[in-house]
């Protein structure tokens, strides 16, 4: 049996007509955590945003956690999206109401309805990002790196296979950003794939990981030099 979550080949990822990146060819395992590089504009989140069918996959073939990319109808793409965690850069966090209402929004969109259920759920995750004794607070009431841990705890509520996570440390100060990493690289350790598009070289070193780059138009592993 496969242990691939996402593979593409001789996939072409466009923003609208214009062709960003071509001809990528990748595979990644389950247990791996991947860095995505490259200048502002050189393709990374239109990468992401293919492989959460944000965009189509017009160009080549591609698979994400069984979901043929090629193929997908837009009834698929709510299913597709639960198999994956999204972490965005600026939280995304719903400001009217308080953390365990956020997570409990999620779980009841994403079709959960036993009550009790949802309950451990979201308690489960928020303990295992640190933040089960924020869980009454408004998303005001909490810093810029709590949002994010609540943010990586909503992208857990659905058990993912793969986590992409774009750019999450960009809105944060380096010692936050090394406590959010932290958490990425213990969920990583408990067996999540991850995916994370970053600007953060200093990240790179400190928490050295499988290195692909886009630039000019092509995606490739870089070989990172050690310190």
């Amino acid at each position: 049996m496969s242990t691939s979550v996402l593979s593409l080949q001789n996939a072409t990822i466009y923003q609208d007509e214009y062709a960003v990146l071509s001809q990528i060819n990748l595979e990644v395992q389950k247990g791996e955590f991947l860095y995505l590089i490259g200048k502002t504009g050189a393709g990374k989140s239109s990468f992401m945003k293919t492989i959460y069918a944000d965009l189509k996959l017009k160009e080549g073939s591609g698979t994400v956690v069984n979901y043929d990319l090629e193929k997908l109808r837009e009834s698929d793409i709510p299913f597709l999206r639960r198999k994956l965690g999204i972490v965005f850069q600026d939280f995304k966090l719903l400001p009217d109401r308080n953390v365990y209402d956020n997570l409990l929004f999620v779980l009841k969109a994403t079709g959960w309805a036993e009550k009790e259920a949802m309950h451990r759920q979201i308690e489960e995750v928020l303990d295992r990002v640190g933040m089960l004794s924020h869980a009454r607070k408004m998303p005001h009431q909490i810093s810029g790196g709590e949002q994010q841990r609540i943010a990586i705890a909503r992208a857990l509520l659905n058990d993912p296979d793969l986590i992409l996570a774009d750019e999450p440390t960009g809105n944060l100060d380096p010692q936050t950003s090394v406590e959010v990493m932290e958490v990425l690289q213990k969920i990583n350790k408990n067996g999540r794939t991850i995916i994370m598009a970053t600007h953060d070289y200093a990240l790179l070193l400190k928490y050295p990981a499988k290195t692909i780059k886009c630039e000019d138009g092509k995606l490739f592993e870089v070989v990172q030099r050690t310190v």
